[in-house]
């Protein structure tokens, strides 16, 4: 019988277990089960992978704790630009957006991108006009005011530094949101958000809305969304690097996902950690930081909700 899979993530990055309060890491977990419950609802009632990962990621920008939709960072010019993209393993279609303010939910976009376009990415003006023509609604700026966002970018206004959501302030709230699954008919798909890096300049776009770098799917490899350090994720086309060593080198999930993440990545220098799972409804979670906001769920009985190692 046909194992169905859920995983998904609120970022990685160094998460100092002594910062996090009691109360706020108990509301980290209720938003990741809340998110977990309701994309495996979908799936028990056998919708499709990608309507779960969708609904997943949709809870999660939906929650000011993660840095993507409503908790998106502020830019160097004080707005929110955000980027998300969403794969289907079965056909591999795709769809991404980059650099696009006002969107409640830019998965949901991704996927109109990918189902009702001839296109697989847009960015900025174009991705706006073309939210336009599908009716979203262009919410005011105060829709992703967030306090412990505004007075980190504060910190580092006006200077040249970035920085990724989880590399200063050990207390913060960290990078991009993803999810994975596998359906019924063994379908897999991946979706992931993110609202970038805090005071971000010359429109800077992560590895998150990058078909291969990101975030990919394929039926017959896996279905994996990324987060961490994204130049290094680019460079080192992570995503689309754990489907090759497992269709080149016959690598099961865990031990691709270990190695890109344990290995290559590290050896360039990149941090960050993954969510993954193929058609058989396999999970990995690997990452090389102290910790990752992740929760998954499988109907072979598996079920977790973490931060730390």
């Amino acid at each position: 019988m046909q194992t169905i899979s859920l995983a998904i993530h609120g970022g990685a990055g160094t998460l100092v277990k002594g910062m996090m309060t009691p109360q706020l890491e108990a509301e980290y977990k209720a938003a990741l089960q809340k998110a977990l419950d309701a994309g495996y609802q979908l799936l028990e009632e056998g919708k499709s992978s990608v309507e779960a990962v969708e609904e997943a990621v949709r809870l999660l920008e939906d929650s000011h704790l993660f840095n993507a939709g409503k908790g998106s960072v502020f830019t160097a010019q004080g707005t929110h630009e955000m980027d998300a993209a969403i794969m289907e393993g079965k056909t591999l279609n795709a769809g991404a957006v980059s650099l696009i303010t006002g969107i409640k939910n830019p998965v949901l976009l991704a996927r109109d991108v990918m189902e009702k376009s001839e296109h697989v990415f847009m960015a900025g003006e174009g991705a706006m006009y073309f939210a336009k023509m599908h009716n979203y609604k262009i919410e005011d700026s105060s829709y992703f005011y967030d306090e412990l966002r505004y007075n980190q970018w504060q910190e580092i206004k006006d200077s040249d530094t970035f920085q990724l959501d989880h590399s200063l302030k050990k207390d913060s709230k960290f990078g991009t949101v993803g999810a994975v699954a596998c359906d019924k008919n063994g379908n897999i798909a991946a979706a992931t958000s993110t609202g970038g890096m805090t005071n971000k300049r010359f429109g800077r776009v992560g590895d998150s809305p990058m078909i291969g770098a990101g975030n990919y799917a394929n039926n017959e490899t896996c279905a994996v969304s990324c987060t961490g350090s994204g130049e290094y994720f680019i460079r080192g086309v992570v995503a689309y690097d754990v489907s090759a060593l497992i269709e080149h080198k016959a690598y099961s999930l865990e031990k691709a996902a270990d190695e890109v993440i344990n290995k290559r990545i590290l050896k360039i220098g990149g941090d960050g950690g993954l969510i993954a799972v193929d058609a058989k409804g396999n999970i990995a979670m690997p990452f090389n930081t102290e910790g990752m906001y992740r929760a998954c769920k499988s109907s072979n009985g598996m079920e977790e909700v973490a931060i730390y190692k």
